[in-house]
């Protein structure tokens, strides 16, 4: 049981770390912060109430069953923080929500201070690791706290299922499916968790053992239900950033070929790029470089290879839009193997048709197009064997 709360509770404060990556900017966003606060309560639950961690918390206090109180006071925590985050989540009037945070806070905190105050009242001798709920079922004031903090606990689910549920019918999208994953999560905690530890408390009240259903199903299925409802939160938060990112791959893939053909174009300077860097950083870095060097071969431009590659594109079923691009394309590898060569070729005037708009090329799916145009078209293969043979001579 330790190992499988002990990997949830990693697994939390992993999915905290991929949020709060900037903690001094991150958590002045009142829905990062309360995101961040909940994975984080959510993950020291499951470390709280891991057996091994109960026994070296009641070693070190030296009072039996002191874990017990502690693990249901952050659980309690842990209700109020995803209330609370519910709360920002769905946005409004920020006085409001400041309003019903502090209430949710205050009911909550008198919440764990009953939970302290009962415990402390109790008469809980025998050291109880795993099935401390079913054994001191009976136990005046125990029963009372066991009781208080699942009530606590199953308010918050239930009411957090009936806000989701009304909000996933106003939504699509994304955060549709963060809403539905959160109330899959939800119902698994209140008949994983709930369910169980309440049937098998009023079993011993009754005189029945169903103790397996508190010691052996609640653990399993709430580990389970707290994963699949922190990834409802999670999700709509890191999936539009991901999608960006493996995007950003793409193109950045895409671009070799340009910048394979560029990158002994002489540039300006410029500063080295941070050595690790996310696919957005570095396609930034590769595009602005791609730049530099089409502007720096603007004045090696030849229209007539424009013109030419034009005509052929279109001769072989090219759209013009399409061959707007193979004709760029093979302008600017004709211009790049002429980038060593000074001064700069005389050209004819072409009308401006020489001239190589860079303000054409500034999105990344234009360059993107450009960059594929010079890859596959037999167009700009010719052009390069072209160049190449100018070259030599």
């Amino acid at each position: 049981m330790s190992l499988v709360v002990y990997a949830a509770s990693c697994l939390f404060g992993m999915a905290a770390l991929l949020l709060c990556q900037k903690p001094h900017v991150a958590l002045r966003d009142p829905l990062t912060a309360s995101t961040c606060a909940a994975i984080v309560l959510g993950g020291l639950c499951f470390f709280c109430s891991a057996p091994v961690t109960l026994e070296a918390v009641n070693d070190f206090t030296g009072i039996p069953n002191f874990g017990a109180p502690m693990t249901y006071s952050v659980i309690s925590a842990y209700s109020a923080s995803l209330l609370i985050l519910l709360l920002n989540w769905r946005g409004g009037p920020a006085d409001g929500i400041r309003l019903w945070s502090v209430r949710i806070a205050a009911v909550y905190s008198l919440l764990i201070a009953a939970i302290i105050t009962l415990f402390s009242l109790a008469d809980a001798p025998v050291e109880r690791l795993r099935d401390l709920d079913t054994y001191y079922a009976n136990t005046p004031y125990m029963r009372e706290m066991i009781v208080l903090y699942l009530v606590g606990h199953g308010a918050c689910m239930i009411t957090m299922c009936y806000v989701c549920l009304r909000w996933s019918r106003e939504v699509t999208g994304i955060l549709r499916t963060g809403l539905q994953l959160i109330m899959v999560g939800l119902a698994a905690d209140v008949v994983g968790f709930e369910c169980a530890k309440f049937t098998a408390v009023v079993a011993r009240w009754t005189g029945h053992d169903l103790d397996v259903l508190s010691t052996d199903v609640a653990p399993q299925v709430t580990s389970l239900g707290a994963l699949i409802c922190s990834a409802g939160f999670v999700l709509p938060r890191l999936l539009p950033a991901a999608q960006v990112q493996w995007s950003s791959l793409s193109d950045y893939r895409a671009l070799a070929p340009l910048w394979a053909e560029l990158q002994n174009v002489p540039t300006a300077p410029k500063p080295a790029p941070p050595r690790w860097q996310l696919p957005r950083g570095r396609l930034y870095y590769r595009e602005l470089r791609i730049l530099d060097a089409l502007l720096a071969l603007q004045s090696r431009c030849d229209g007539r290879i424009r013109e030419s590659a034009y005509r052929q594109a279109k001769a072989q079923g090219s759209t013009p839009g399409e061959a707007d691009f193979v004709a760029a394309a093979a302008m600017v590898v004709d211009a790049a193997h002429q980038a060593g060569q000074l001064p700069p070729p005389d050209f004819p005037d072409s009308g401006g048709a020489s001239r190589l708009h860079t303000a054409v090329f500034s999105e990344t799916s234009e360059l993107v197009r450009l960059s594929e145009a010079l890859a596959n078209s037999p167009v700009v293969r010719a052009a390069r064997e072209g160049a190449k043979r100018a070259t030599r001579s």
